[in-house]
């Protein structure tokens, strides 16, 4: 043979040898007994080994900064939590994506289409926002994709805009208001409500007004104000002109009404406030509310379980000594769900078939049970009456306990009309 015809062969051989050298994950070796039935084994991996990709959205900066923070470190905790530390789940490994949305709706739209284009995510997680998340929703349908929606509450997402492949471990507005109107609604009772401009107010007060006329209150007037305001005194004073027993408040956002309804003495007027207990920071301005009685999602010594109990103790281990905050245990809830689908799939992550798996799905989650509804795919879940009070050595106004109220006290109507 040619000397030029060895060369050519011996760097053909080469070529082979280093290509099947180069991604052994991907190769398998067959034993020789196959024809036999014996099972094909690989070089370094099962079979049927990979990467299940979850794209996170969250407010990371904006508006809601504190609340996207909240959630990405609750969903780290939850996938430590619900895998046993080990970021695996049916023998695939789990690859998180956190993109900041901005709280801007067409900033989440392209950051959800850059996680599903670019970096080919299995699941989304999010938003921050209602308005992010509704912009968001039509894309997990279009890419056939499970979302989870969290924290965003706007019942729109699981009414008129919801799509089989939305699934929500946030609580919606209908649920936060059938536990304020219990707290405060009855016959004759006349209540004035203050929410933001936008989705997330809207819909909590659309909802919070049939829960509370169903309880034989009146709601006297309905005001709206601007979400990125800082002067809310023209709202107050209509509301005071209204004279109303009971001023009920949705509220969201580093600006909040609080310190302005300390100012012009509403409660002094004869107007007593409730509302659903916020976050941390939202209760350290909420002093002279204090006694006032309502509603939680959560603050992290009202559940009692050993799932909020590991919450707890591993947040305060990790971020100097701190608790965890409101959406911190719903970001964990969210992560719990996804892996608790997957175990269900045996790490099959398509959506389409995840849909029939998770219609029905429950899973144990710091608040206790969540149960996916199947006509909705709104978690019901807990949710706390409670009172805020004064405690030694809390620089804040604590939410105590009233009573835990149930998944089906607090079970919101279907909307989904789909």
């Amino acid at each position: 043979m040619p000397k030029k015809w060895v060369l050519m062969l011996m760097f053909v051989f080469v070529l082979i040898f280093s290509a099947a050298c180069s991604d052994k994950t991907n190769t398998t070796q067959v034993d020789e007994n196959k024809d036999e039935g014996t099972t094909p084994v690989t070089g370094e991996v099962k079979e049927n080994a990979g990467t299940i990709k979850i794209g996170v959205l969250a407010s990371i900066t904006g508006a809601l900064e504190s609340y996207g923070k909240q959630t990405k470190n609750g969903f780290e905790l939850g996938l430590e939590y619900a895998t046993g530390g080990t970021m695996e789940v049916a023998g695939k490994k789990i690859e998180v994506i956190f993109e900041d949305t901005e709280t801007k709706p067409e900033v989440a739209v392209q950051k959800a289409t850059k996680l599903l284009e670019e970096d080919e995510v299995d699941f989304l997680v999010g938003s921050s926002s209602s308005g992010d998340t509704l912009a968001v929703l039509p894309l997990a349908e279009e890419y056939e994709k499970i979302m989870i929606v969290e924290p965003a509450v706007a019942d729109s997402i699981t009414g008129s805009e919801f799509n089989p492949y939305i699934f929500r471990t946030a609580r919606n507005s209908s649920q936060d208001a059938v536990a304020g109107a219990a707290a405060i609604a009855g016959p004759g009772v006349k209540i004035a409500t203050f929410a933001p401009d936008y989705s997330f107010g809207w819909d909590g007060i659309a909802a919070f007004k049939a829960a509370a006329e169903k309880l034989g209150a009146e709601i006297v007037l309905e005001e709206y104000a601007d979400p990125a305001a800082t002067d809310f005194t023209s709202n107050l004073q209509k509301i005071i002109q209204q004279k109303p027993d009971y001023l009920f408040v949705v509220w969201a956002g580093a600006n909040s009404p609080w310190n302005q309804i300390a100012d012009l003495k509403l409660q002094e007027k004869g107007i007593k406030i409730s509302t659903g207990a916020p976050d941390i920071p939202a209760l350290s301005i909420m002093e002279p509310l204090v006694g006032m009685e309502g509603f939680s999602v959560y603050y992290h010594t009202l559940p009692d379980n050993p799932i909020n109990d590991w919450l707890v103790e591993e947040h305060k281990k990790r971020f100097n000594r701190q608790v965890p905050d409101l959406f911190t245990p719903g970001g964990m809830s969210a992560a719990i769900s996804i892996v608790e689908a997957l175990k269900k799939s045996e790490g099959d992550a398509d959506g389409t078939k995840l849909i029939k798996l998770m219609e029905g799905m429950s899973f144990e989650t710091p608040k206790g049970t969540m149960t996916f509804r199947p006509e909705d795919h709104q978690a019901l879940q807990p949710l706390y009456s409670i009172k805020l009070e004064k405690q030694e050595g809390v620089d804040y106004p604590v939410p105590v306990l009233i009573r835990e109220l149930s998944p089906e006290e607090t079970e919101p109507p279907i909307l989904n009309t789909k």
